[in-house]
């Protein structure tokens, strides 16, 4: 007997087709809204997180500047005194973290030309103690660490950017004033970075760069890395150490783990608002459903009166109607969720600038979430009607003009 009703409920959305065209659509616009903000949200947070897991093992110590947080990067040979850090503050950091490793960093912003004729630009250069690269920079993409004062290390996209190789020499300084620095060593992209961002910077030796700016026994920021221990717990004795004295704080000590634990969190509530939102045209969808259910029934009332009046079971009625609304959500959420896949590989693509974190399971779930969500809403719209359906009496649907 289900397979009749079953045929029934076919014939009633074909009768109704463009009707019930429009209800499959509003389904279609709603999965498609929470699937593509969900596939959204999941990249970015994906990219984010692969852009900065290297360095969520990091503390990174600034001068106090009363604005708390860190200005890592900044400065350079026309810092003022009271906005680097001391050699005395940095033996501090080195004894307090130990075991772990503390890398002291100097940084600017200079004028320098990457061959014979180029123009000249302005990037970001990097003084770090040769012995401590490796500890910072683990991964080069061709040739090897700075071993003199005359080479340097540079980022992936400052080296694709301008055609550089390992072996090519840069000026440094307006009309390279500062000498000449042979590239020996490209270092990995790295993406953002809470310590330092080389990927379109140069890195030097500590040493070369005291000489070349005549800044001796301070630095812009110091990098602990965090091998022994948790975070958490040397940022607090980095904390106690050095800034003993509340009136007058020394440093700003950011523990990069909990930054990115606040970063995923963000990226969380983003992903589950937008995808809310998204859940309002499904919510309009579903109403629209039953709004055709209850035209249905009403248009087909003395019908169901005769189905009852030859022994039609009350289940059996109201499962016509749950046919009905069943088909239309499960065509309209799996034509949604194709849409869906493909809206999230043009967003991700424009947005993102990759697909990459497309079919990850996170991404895949927000389809199956959008799909599930779509049948789901479908079925609980047809149950009232349904359930007027099959309670209707038989003699007064008889009667019925």
């Amino acid at each position: 007997m289900s397979t009749i009703f079953w045929e029934i409920s076919k014939r009633n959305i074909r009768i109704h087709m463009l009707r019930s065209s429009l209800a499959m659509l509003g389904i279609i616009i709603g999965v498609v809204a929470i699937g593509a903000m969900g596939i959204l949200g999941n990249s970015m947070t994906q990219e984010i997180s692969s852009s900065l897991s290297s360095v969520g093992d990091s503390v990174i110590v600034t001068p106090y500047s009363g604005g708390g947080g860190f200005g890592g990067g900044g400065g350079g040979s026309g810092s003022s005194a009271n906005l680097m850090l001391t050699d005395q503050n940095y033996q501090q950091i080195k004894r307090a973290v130990a075991p772990n490793v503390a890398i002291p960093i100097l940084s600017t912003s200079e004028h320098m030309k990457v061959g014979v004729g180029s123009d000249d630009i302005v990037a970001t250069i990097y003084g770090i103690p040769t012995n401590q690269e490796k500890d910072l920079l683990p991964d080069l993409e061709a040739g090897d660490y700075n071993n003199e004062n005359s080479g340097c290390l540079v980022g992936s996209t400052f080296a694709a950017d301008h055609h550089i190789q390992v072996g090519s020499r840069i000026s440094i300084g307006t009309d390279g004033q500062y000498g000449t620095l042979r590239v020996t060593g490209i270092i990995k992209e790295r993406g953002m970075s809470f310590d330092i961002s080389t990927d379109s910077a140069l890195v030097v030796t500590k040493e070369w760069y005291q000489n070349t700016y005549n800044t001796q026994n301070v630095y812009n920021e110091v990098v602990v890395k965090v091998t022994s221990g948790d975070t958490a717990t040397v940022k607090t004795i980095i904390e106690n150490q050095l800034n003993r004295n509340i009136k007058e704080k020394t440093v700003s000590v950011t523990d990069s783990k909990a930054t990115l634990a606040t970063i995923y969190s963000t990226f969380g509530t983003v992903t589950t608002f937008v995808t809310a939102i998204g859940g309002i045209s499904m919510v309009v969808a579903g109403v629209s459903i039953f709004n055709i259910l209850m035209m249905s029934v009403n248009e087909r009332i003395k019908e169901i009166g005769i189905m009852r009046s030859i022994g039609t079971q009350k289940k059996e009625v109201m499962s016509m109607f749950i046919y009905e609304s069943a088909i239309i959500g499960v065509i309209g959420s799996l034509i949604g969720g194709i849409i869906c896949i493909l809206a999230g590989y043009a967003v991700s693509a424009l947005m993102l600038g990759t697909t990459k974190y497309l079919f990850t399971v996170a991404t895949m779930t927000s389809v199956v979430e959008g799909v599930g969500f779509g049948i789901i809403v479908c079925l609980l719209c047809g149950v009232y009607p349904a359930w007027l359906a099959a309670n209707l009496n038989p003699i007064d649907a008889l009667r019925h003009e």
